[in-house]
């Protein structure tokens, strides 16, 4: 297993970027998962839902399965939120996981930037950005970079630049 995140300001297309690029690195041949930071409020159940009165009445975790997908939702009940390594182990074993959000996290990364988001390039300021997806010309030109529409482009980055998922979990 291979890593690489997405880090980005809200706004620059991450999520769409993600969206594109999944069935690009599929259809050459690599496996690929993803992992979300999300906003602490999120939820994936809704009220009324058997699931959802589980979690209401207390439950920890709870499992909701069906012959298409499964789901494991797990309730920190005042816990702190787990680590992106403890998170990693969790998955099941891929060819790459992408993950999008954690841009504080030491794992290797590409820099999702656009220029309407009015927003501060990431990489000056973060060592783990190996390359660059966005819809202009980077500063400096330090570093490889695509633009945001040359999905083959990006996905090669991405592969180039993903690296051993046991070298972050050792030191994650």
């Amino acid at each position: 297993m291979r890593l690489i995140g997405l880090a980005g300001w809200s706004g620059a297309g991450k999520t769409t970027l993600m969206t594109r690029l999944i069935p690009e690195l599929a259809g050459r041949g690599v496996s690929v998962s993803t992992l979300k930071h999300a906003h602490h409020a999120f939820d994936i159940d809704r009220p009324g839902k058997d699931s959802y009165e589980h979690r209401s009445a207390g439950a920890r975790q709870v499992l909701v399965a069906s012959a298409n997908r499964w789901a494991l939702m797990t309730e920190l009940r005042g816990a702190p939120e787990p680590p992106l390594s403890a998170l990693l182990r969790k998955l099941d074993p891929v060819d790459l996981v992408i993950v999008e959000g954690f841009k504080r996290d030491a794992h290797p990364k590409l820099e999702v930037h656009r220029a309407a988001n009015g927003k501060p390039w990431l990489h000056p300021d973060d060592p783990f950005i190996a390359a660059i997806a966005a819809d202009v010309a980077p500063p400096a030109g330090r570093l490889p970079h695509a633009h945001l529409d040359d999905i083959a482009a990006i996905a090669g980055l991405i592969l180039a630049h993903a690296q051993p998922l046991e070298s972050f979990l050792a030191h994650g």
